[in-house]
């Protein structure tokens, strides 16, 4: 093999009789390495948008939600969550009553959603991080009851950060039939204030649809009392959310669902992977394609070097040392292109990273972030290098194995 390497190495590197067999040889090169750089970088885009999907959603969602598996609703008592709550990891409970609900205010109505919380969610999540307005996180004050409705949802019904009046909520009642004769009846009705603030999560998600307020609240609204529909946890400093989930999980058993923050926007995550995934298919064909081109310099190496064939089949070289001699030759090709395309992919995330060079807009401030996120994830890193070793062994293996007979 060290024979068959040294060989190769210096018809690599070594100048040709012909100009035009460096020329292409450099053009292979050329092709691999751009492929290469091109896979480093459009995978490290798809991780920053990933990174900074996530980061929206964590000042929101919880790092660890429960949810039933049947029903909407368990009795906030159950001795199971009354365990959970109990547990050393756990730093902060919060109980949640979230169900859909009509609001209207001033002639607009909409379809919300009402999350009603504990005063303890502003410890739970990073809430206050995200409010915007004069007023503060309230949900609640003596016989008052507050909302925090989204940004989106805020303009939709023409309220604003802070609204005159109260939004009117209005919610099925649970029991009992409907009247036409007097439809309103069918409805639990109850009203909100303004705290003088909305919050923007960034997702429509959330912007669009909830309103934020007190779990009495809730409760009196859909008729929930001593109910809850989800139980979020905030674990301790220094504790994995991963061993806490699993200890949770072998607490509550098949009655509950445990979430973390990536399974709680599962949908969302999983449409950036496949679109991710799909990015990674397409450019590895842009790679095999450009691998292509090292067939075209192997065979134009192999007619410059025929005499040096000769030789060496005089000297007793079997036929399998002469292909190790190109394979190894076109494996080289791919591993200078990867070796310098990773290089140069990296060079060029951290620029993006350190200076924003490529924008998002010719206007600062016109999206949520002004230039392109980048996050290097070196397992990518680690698999873009050997998918382009593997495309260009595979890409000149069989060639190889063909033109030594045809051309040798």
């Amino acid at each position: 093999m060290s024979l068959s390497l040294t060989i190769a190495r210096r018809y690599l590197f070594a100048k040709k009789s012909t100009n035009a067999i460096n020329i292409i040889s450099g053009i292979s090169v050329t092709g691999v390495t751009v492929a290469t750089m091109a896979l480093v970088i459009v995978l490290s885009v798809f991780n920053g948008f990933h990174d900074l999907v996530a980061s929206f959603f964590t000042t929101f969602d919880p790092q660890l939600e429960i949810t039933p598996t049947k029903g909407k609703s368990v009795p906030a008592d159950d001795p199971l969550l009354t365990k959970v709550k109990s547990l050393p990891q756990i730093d902060v409970a919060t109980e949640c009553v979230e169900d859909q609900a009509l609001a209207v205010y001033d002639g607009h109505q909409m379809m919300v959603k009402i999350k009603g919380v504990e005063d303890n969610f502003q410890y739970l999540t990073n809430i206050r991080g995200i409010l915007y307005g004069d007023g503060d996180f309230t949900l609640h004050r003596a016989d008052m009851e507050y909302g925090i409705p989204g940004i989106r949802a805020a303009v939709d019904l023409g309220a604003g950060a802070y609204w005159p009046g109260t939004i009117k909520i209005y919610a099925p009642q649970r029991e009992g039939q409907l009247d036409m004769m007097n439809p309103e009846m069918a409805f639990s009705v109850d009203s909100l204030l303004s705290p003088g603030c909305v919050f923007a999560v960034n997702q429509a998600k959330y912007d669009k649809n909830y309103i934020l307020t007190s779990i009495t609240f809730a409760r009196n609204l859909f008729f929930r009392q001593g109910e809850i529909t989800s139980l979020s946890l905030r674990v301790k400093k220094g504790e994995s959310i991963d061993e806490v989930k699993k200890a949770v999980k072998d607490i509550v058993g098949e009655k509950y669902y445990v979430k973390d923050r990536f399974e709680q926007q599962e949908d969302t995550f999983r449409i950036m992977k496949i679109e991710k995934m799909m990015a990674y298919l397409f450019l590895t064909f842009i790679l095999i394609v450009a691998c292509f081109n090292i067939i075209g310099s192997l065979s134009m190496l192999m007619i410059d070097k025929k005499d040096d064939v000769t030789t060496l089949r005089h000297l007793g070289a079997s036929e399998k040392l002469i292909e190790r001699i190109f394979l190894i030759e076109g494996s080289m090709i791919s591993v200078v292109g990867a070796i310098a395309g990773t290089l140069i992919g990296l060079l060029l995330c951290l620029l993006q990273q350190e200076y924003g060079i490529v924008k998002m807009g010719s206007t600062s401030g016109q999206y949520i972030v002004d230039a392109y996120p980048l996050s290097v994830h070196y397992d990518d890193v680690a698999v873009i290098f050997v998918t382009v070793i593997a495309v260009g062994f595979l890409a000149v293996y069989y060639p190889v194995k063909y033109l030594t007979r045809r051309l040798l």
